[in-house]
């Protein structure tokens, strides 16, 4: 796709040098409009409002909603009234709200000033609802039914009316706005009589959610059920709205990019990286190597204390990168699954002890393993290789001894501390790699230490 893409682009240059507009608009009405959006991305801002103005009305619509907020300000701000009516006319409103949030006040102004009375009402509405909550994301355009009408009603209210929709093949049903069951444009097609009633056919078992709901939650019953849309009520079972599909998908990968980011010790970005300057990049890790570099202090204030310690056996100092590594790897381990499980819903708070107990056995079956080959290491390379006369076997003993304790104690915390973030209500990512490593750091120190302290009597 990225070659196709250049292609396009050296093309489009090409033929915009030579002023062949009717050649350019063939070119584009044979694409996706995610694709066009693409080549747009890549081509000189300047050519970008003559190439949407290109475009037929309704492809341009949504061409536009597939751009970067940066080229859509652009051409906002170079649009005609009329213009911008014609854009706003063939958006559907949940990506009117999208358009809304990223904009700046004074274009989010002339958007509204340009909107219909009954999107500017919607997008309002909208907007109330929480950051992040199914009424964030939802779309107030779809089709709605009453028990009482015939297939045949049914069909017709669907053609004169789902033009608008974003989407007509799940068809709700409603009595006074109180979401009652839902029909698929299927079962209305297959319907035995033009003159059955929706409430004979309509599917009453319906799974909704609040407009308060996580938007995280939602993705996740998508994944569950696959849905192409799903129902939005309010407290009292009343239909606001629709979740489709391609939203949800949007919500999964912002929540997977998320993860990702405070996983690897960065505040979350709501750009892409090429799009980031080097002070965004720096303005989102900074706050976390700081954090991360006070937090190791603890580290070298135990080294500190075990001065003495060290100075009479000094071949201990070799081993501890070595013991700290694999602690904070093991701990890793642990943390990256279980936050992979607290996501997917396959896990909650009720499951810990299992969890722990689970964790446990592997920390003995990982640590025995590693204890085992590490002693061998020792023995074999350090002192017979390398010749080092201070590596004997009880030093190795006193390596092997802390290196199974810390992978245990890494693993205990590694799958404890996600869960608990998620039961205090913060983002288990929070509690990832190098938050844990931190923490397995300095118990493995002090594990190191003490052990050494009971086998070799410093």
């Amino acid at each position: 796709m990225a070659e196709h893409s250049v292609t396009v682009e050296s093309t489009l240059e090409r033929l915009l040098e030579e002023k062949k507009y009717p050649t350019i608009r063939d070119i584009l009405i044979t694409m996706n409009p995610s694709d066009i959006a693409s080549v747009f991305d890549e081509l000189e801002v300047e050519r970008l409002p003559l190439l949407f103005r290109l475009l037929p009305k309704e492809l341009a619509a949504e061409t536009f909603v597939e751009m970067e907020p940066e080229a859509q300000e652009l051409l906002i701000r170079g649009f005609s009234d009329v213009e911008l009516r014609e854009v706003l006319d063939e958006l559907y409103v949940d990506d009117a709200v999208d358009l809304v949030e990223e904009m700046p006040a004074n274009v989010v102004r002339r958007i509204l000033s340009q909107a219909d009375p009954q999107m500017r009402k919607e997008i309002n509405e909208i907007l109330r609802y929480p950051e992040n909550s199914a009424g964030s994301i939802m779309t107030t355009e779809y089709v709605s039914l009453r028990p009482s009408m015939t297939v045949e009603e049914s069909i017709l209210r669907i053609r004169r009316t789902g033009v608008d929709k974003e989407t007509i093949y799940t068809c709700y049903v409603t009595r006074d706005r109180t979401l009652i069951g839902l029909v698929t444009v299927k079962d209305l097609l297959l319907a035995q009589d033009d003159e059955t009633t929706i409430e004979e056919i309509m599917e009453t078992n319906v799974i909704s959610v609040n407009t308060m709901t996580d938007q995280e939650e939602v993705a996740q019953m998508f994944s569950k059920y696959n849905f192409l849309a799903l129902p939005v009520v309010d407290a009292e079972n009343r239909m606001v709205g629709i979740i489709t599909f391609d939203d949800a998908m949007d919500v999964m990968q912002d929540e997977v990019t998320e993860d990702i980011e405070i996983m690897g010790g960065m505040t979350p970005s709501d750009k892409t990286y090429l799009r980031s300057t080097v002070f965004d990049l720096f303005r989102h890790r900074i706050p976390w190597l700081m954090l991360l570099m006070v937090s190791a202090t603890f580290t070298g204030l135990i080294i500190t204390g075990f001065e003495d310690a060290l100075a009479k056996v000094v071949v201990l100092t070799a081993f501890i990168p070595m013991l700290m590594d694999t602690g904070g790897n093991s701990g890793s381990q642990s943390s990256v699954t279980i936050i992979r499980a607290l996501s997917l819903g396959e896990v909650e708070f009720a499951d810990l002890p299992s969890i722990i107990w689970k964790e446990i056995r592997t920390a003995v079956l990982c640590g025995v393993s590693l204890s085992v080959v590490c002693f061998g290491k020792i023995m074999l390379v350090d002192h017979l290789i390398l010749g080092n006369s201070d590596v004997n076997w009880l030093v190795a003993l006193v390596v092997c001894v802390t290196m199974a304790l810390t992978v245990l104690i890494a693993k205990v915390i590694g799958c404890s501390l996600p869960m608990l973030a998620k039961k205090l209500g913060f983002d288990p990512a929070v509690m990832a790699s190098p938050f844990i490593t931190t923490i397995v750091d300095a118990l493995s120190l002090l594990v190191y230490f003490g052990v050494a302290s009971a086998l070799l009597s410093l």
